[in-house]
């Protein structure tokens, strides 16, 4: 759920001048025949394998930048500028090994939309995409959200890489409002989150329809993949348009339950208002009001952390999304504000509120009624998103609408929300990452009907061999 502090973007636009320069001193440099001969034959071995980039559309966008790439992993768009580390700071390990050499297409642009916050590119337009088209295909197309409050670019480590190698298509979505202030978007509360899942069935429409034009058919397979908001938005999707998608993998997914049921709005004002207690001595009944409101025993350890850098964000922004009304003239509330201070996130009641609140988040929830097989994985340690108010509920409502057996559920036993609290603390924790990618080689396989995935399981945390880059979803033999 957490956005994240972001560098300015290398942007082509803005390097032309200094392109041009570059550009003219090469061609002042003599090329002996050999070089040349080899400068020739690359361009011809890219043009071959670019053949028509120009000439595709994607549906729908406004606007669109095309280009060949030789590597389309981040270890080629990192150099090249066509990716933002700063989208995917957190998500990984620092010790996660990722495939490269995947050349391709990779095509940016927006589609048509009002808000202007992602600057993605020096565009200032909202509704960004990124499509890439790998060389070597296999068939399928992987789309994903942008997880927290980031930008397009937010899965190209953790997801993107990872499917590009496989040899699938793979598209992804600013979500249509990103950074802290994506709830100013819409015109009532909870309209900026409803935004989310009409851009993510926009843009798989539109990545299907450009695989077509590229490839010749449609894609074989489609899948939907997602981290925290972007686990969020592959529920709902395979709940509302399971037509669109052979299944999903979700990562941690926020859930929105109907009405007056427990979500990030009531965990989070006990924490802002109980951990100083905590803190400050040990209060044992501090303690106690925050395993009541759902965060785990045994992640305490990482509270600290999780008040400083995410829980007050997390809770004004998402608050102001449904809530505007609760802290007056106020915008996102006052950071870090002492309980009794009027307007303070830290006594908010979302129990109390009235019921146009939770309205807007009944207009946003899901409902359990998935229509194509989800396999879900979340850390037990999750200290954003517990596991008891999200994971588990979210399992149980499946579970109630009759669709349990589309559903695999693997709580991972010392994963939290960043991986990069398991750089912090490795010595307690595992990531969580290399469970989502054992979760989407169980459901190719489960799709392409070869075999079940494991059953539902808490998977003890792996403590031996390459923690950082394998994970079993099989409970091991006792």
């Amino acid at each position: 759920m957490p956005s994240s502090p972001r560098p300015s973007f290398r942007l082509i636009s803005r390097r032309s001048a200094a392109l041009s320069a570059l550009l003219a001193a090469v061609v002042a440099i003599p090329l002996t025949p050999a070089a040349s001969a080899a400068s020739a034959a690359s361009a011809s071995a890219a043009d071959a394998r670019c053949a028509g980039m120009h000439r595709l559309r994607v549906p729908g966008a406004q606007h669109q930048v095309a280009a060949c790439l030789d590597d389309l992993t981040t270890a080629g768009t990192v150099a090249s500028g066509h990716t933002d580390p700063a989208d995917w700071q957190g998500l990984h390990a620092a010790a996660t090994r990722n495939p490269s050499g995947v050349p391709g297409i990779q095509i940016d642009g927006y589609f048509h939309d009002t808000s202007t916050f992602n600057p993605t590119h020096g565009w200032n337009h909202d509704a960004q995409f990124v499509i890439r088209l790998p060389e070597k295909w296999n068939g399928g197309l992987v789309v994903a959200g942008a997880p927290g409050n980031r930008r397009q670019y937010a899965n190209d480590f953790t997801i993107s890489d990872y499917v590009l190698a496989k040899g699938y298509a793979y598209a992804s979505t600013d979500k249509g409002n990103v950074d802290a202030g994506f709830y100013h978007d819409g015109k009532r509360p909870g309209d900026a989150i409803l935004e989310w899942y009409r851009r993510m069935t926009e843009v798989t429409v539109a990545a299907k329809a450009t695989v077509a034009r590229r490839y010749g058919r449609q894609p074989r397979r489609t899948y939907a993949m997602g981290i925290s908001n972007g686990g969020q938005l592959v529920r709902w999707a395979l709940e509302n348009h399971p037509e669109l998608y052979d299944g999903g993998v979700d990562s941690e997914g926020t859930y929105w339950p109907p009405g007056k049921r427990r979500n990030a709005l009531t965990y989070l004002p006990v924490a802002l208002r109980e951990y100083p207690k905590y803190r400050a001595g040990g209060d044992e009944r501090a303690h106690a009001a925050m395993l009541k409101a759902g965060f785990a025993p045994g992640s305490e350890f990482l509270w600290e952390f999780n008040y400083t850098v995410l829980w007050d964000g997390t809770q004004r922004r998402y608050r102001e999304e449904v809530d505007p009304g609760f802290d007056g003239d106020l915008d996102a509330g006052i950071p870090y504000c002492a309980s009794g201070t009027p307007g303070c996130d830290a006594d908010y009641d979302y129990f109390a509120r009235p019921k146009s609140v939770h309205d807007a988040v009944t207009r946003a929830s899901h409902s359990g009624r998935i229509g194509k097989p989800l396999l879900t994985v979340q850390g037990t340690l999750d200290t954003l998103l517990p596991i008891e108010v999200h994971g588990d509920a979210y399992a149980d409502a499946v579970r109630g609408q009759g669709r349990g057996a589309l559903h695999r559920y693997y709580r991972i036993e010392g994963a939290s929300h960043l991986d990069l609290e398991y750089d912090m603390f490795p010595d307690r924790m595992r990531p969580l990452l290399p469970c989502m990618r054992s979760a989407f080689e169980a459901l190719e396989r489960w799709v392409d009907g070869h075999r079940q995935p494991p059953r539902s399981a808490t998977i003890p945390r792996q403590t031996t061999g390459d923690v950082v880059n394998t994970c079993s979803l099989s409970r091991p033999s006792t």
